[in-house]
């Protein structure tokens, strides 16, 4: 490889390397205190959806044929975010509690905005990571995963999610016409609980018993424990506060991101129980620039779930006729979800547009809108 290729690897990766400019920027405000702590959510919802409107879509695809070797700055990035991550969620809370400048309420809101770095860019990181591989990347997602206390995270989407996405099975597909306030408490609940119980039956087809040391939720709760313990050790009660509002706060974007993905679409029932391969529409796709610089790539969802092993930097752009498109990027869905009757508004005429489209044969969809109840025997 020559120098010029190296120079050119390293600039087509160094858009994505934006999300380490929030890390400077939390700090400054935690340094200023006041409102400036509400700096950070307004770079990453508002901000980038400026940058996306300025930016425009990106319709290009990389080679998916593309090899590890050529990628290796896309991947040190993933990598280099753990650390980042710790340092500044552990730093944050020994300044918190050990500075007298920062009212109770600018301490809320620094650790609102460090739960949304660590939701919107640490748990998707962990979502690319735990995808591969390769044993310390899927290590390095269970770090991220217990930073947030959502370690059943990486069972619940492998195990779950992307085999039963769009069907009644599955916690995370966001029904037509159930608003994000209902379909939020619904998956903290149905996930965890279809996380265990597919770990549980995993070990059980090996004839060992859910106590089993394999089972990766042991891993899961001391990871979580080690966590919540040096939170304390660091900051006492008031840091192991502090860590629980921006864990909160990771999950609810999490969520927020798992609703807009596939609200209202569904995967054909053939009978007896069986569904149609998973496709690139049925999930919800968007190739807005700049917010997938932040979220690397992970608005080509349509692609991510038809090819799930593939890496972020090439994951494809699906056109409209092989794909349905969100309007805006999910720095903007995200806030329109927050607002049931504006995402009716914005979305139920799209799904059924989706319908019409991909499935003009289906008449009857109110078994598929009436199935919120994903997971057998409850």
């Amino acid at each position: 490889m020559t120098a010029s290729d190296a120079l050119s690897r390293w600039q087509s990766a160094l858009p994505f390397w934006a999300s380490l400019l929030l890390i400077p920027l939390i700090w400054v405000t935690a340094i200023a205190g006041s409102w400036w702590v509400l700096l950070v959510p307004l770079s990453t919802w508002w901000v980038f959806a400026v940058l996306d409107r300025l930016t425009g879509l990106n319709l290009t695809n990389a080679d998916p044929e593309t090899p590890d070797s050529a990628l290796r700055w896309y991947i040190l990035l993933t990598k280099t975010w753990v650390p980042v991550q710790f340092l500044t969620l552990y730093g944050l809370i020994w300044f918190a509690t050990h500075t007298d400048h920062l009212s109770p309420l600018a301490k809320v809101g620094l650790f609102f905005g460090m739960g949304v770095l660590s939701g919107t860019i640490g748990i998707n990181y962990s979502h690319e990571l735990m995808h591969q591989k390769g044993r310390l990347e899927r290590w390095l997602g269970d770090i991220l995963l217990a930073m947030v206390l959502y370690s059943h995270f990486r069972s619940e989407h492998l195990l779950v999610h992307h085999r039963y996405v769009g069907t009644p099975r599955d916690p995370v597909t966001a029904r037509y016409n159930e608003g994000f306030h209902r379909f939020y408490p619904r998956v903290l609940r149905q996930c965890l609980v279809s996380a265990f119980r597919a770990e549980r039956d995993k070990l059980a087809r090996k004839d060992r018993p859910w106590t089993d040391r394999s089972n990766p939720f042991w891993r899961y709760w001391t990871l979580q424990v080690g966590m919540l313990a040096l939170a304390f050790a660091i900051g006492g009660l008031s840091g192991l506060a502090l860590f629980l509002i921006q864990a909160g706060v990771a999950i609810w974007q999490l969520e927020l991101v798992n609703y807009v993905e596939h609200y209202g679409l569904t995967r054909k029932h053939l009978g007896e129980g069986r569904y149609e391969h998973v496709q690139p529409r049925h999930s919800w796709n968007a190739s807005h620039k700049a917010s997938n610089w932040l979220l690397i790539n992970l608005q080509r969802h349509s692609d991510h779930h038809f090819k799930p092993n593939r890496r972020f930097p090439l994951l494809q752009h699906h056109s409209e006729d092989a794909a349905p498109q969100l309007p805006y990027g999910y720095p903007v869905m995200t806030v329109a979800a927050m607002i049931p009757p504006l995402w009716r508004r914005v979305m139920n005429p799209r799904v059924r547009a989706w319908r019409r489209q991909y499935y003009p044969e289906v008449t009857d969809w109110v078994p598929y809108n009436k199935s919120l109840n994903p997971l057998p025997g409850s």
